[in-house]
């Protein structure tokens, strides 16, 4: 059973209102022979927003999966896409903001969750505080306005949709927005911020593609058992020994592959290609 036969011809309806499928649609499409649609009135909005008046209910993989079962609810389709983003700092690089993208296609007719992921610091997501429009100005050249869009608000946090203007992509809204929030400011701030949803900001639709090139990756790989797709990584071993001491490192040594149908699993050692860690990792050689 290859993947193309399993997808094949099969309608997968994605949970987006943020135009998404202008990336996801046309990879998954020519790659699994899948037609992607779009459910007409479907808020997103309410699964959380970007700009805080709304939270994320849960974590980000939550979030995406109560998307899709939304979808399957409304729609009853057997095969659904939806995607989440969220922006923290870099697990590694803690000062530097990353962006993580997840798509997830859930099969209901073979039982299937597979889920691609994309962690980048390419991310133009930022905020700032300012009282004087020239700082505004700044802060729009900065973050690659008018390409992408902008958020002004009058409040700090805000209430509801009424404290902000979202979607800004040219200048005329700029300035009515502006002076908007500064009339409406009860401190005599303007709180701008990088508009994150997909559809505004260019560089978030590149990392949503590269994680449905992922989805894609993951779809491809194929249980050794049972042939299904998804066979996918579920625990990395750490304890890569160090070139001159042999010592274990926290460095990846090997990575488990299973299969969520069939529970069949797999060891790959060295899956970074490295058989010996680097002695400056090494907390003996270098502590």
């Amino acid at each position: 059973m290859k993947n193309q036969q399993l997808f094949s011809n099969r309608v997968a309806i994605l949970a987006t209102m943020h135009q998404k499928q202008r990336v996801i649609a046309p990879i998954l499409e020519q790659e699994l022979g899948i037609e992607v649609r779009v459910p007409p009135n479907f808020n997103t909005d309410v699964f959380g927003t970007f700009t805080r008046e709304i939270e994320r209910p849960g974590t980000q993989i939550a979030a995406a999966r109560l998307k899709a079962t939304k979808v399957i609810d409304l729609t009853g389709a057997s095969l659904v896409i939806a995607s989440e983003g969220s922006f923290a700092p870099h697990p590694l690089l803690p000062y530097i903001y990353s962006n993580r993208e997840i798509v997830i296609l859930l099969d209901r007719e073979n039982g299937l969750e597979i889920i691609g992921e994309e962690l980048s610091l390419e991310t133009n997501f930022h905020y700032q505080v300012v009282d004087n429009i020239q700082q505004a100005y700044d802060f729009a050249r900065k973050v690659g306005f008018p390409e992408h869009g902008l958020v002004v608000s009058c409040q700090q946090i805000a209430k509801d949709s009424s404290d902000i203007i979202k979607g800004i992509t040219t200048e005329e809204q700029f300035l009515e927005a502006w002076n908007w929030a500064l009339n409406n400011s009860p401190d005599g701030k303007v709180y701008l911020e990088t508009d994150m949803r997909a559809l505004y900001n260019p560089t978030r639709m590149k990392n949503i593609e590269k994680a449905t090139y992922d989805l894609l990756s993951k779809i491809k790989s194929h249980c050794p058992q049972c042939d299904l797709p998804g066979f996918d990584i579920t625990k990395r071993i750490q304890g890569l020994p160090c070139a001159i001491c042999a010592i274990p490192t926290t460095l990846v040594h090997s990575v488990i592959y299973q299969c969520q149908k069939c529970g069949y699993s797999q060891e790959k050692l060295f899956p970074n290609g490295r058989e010996f860690a680097d002695p400056g990792q090494c907390m003996y050689c270098n502590p």
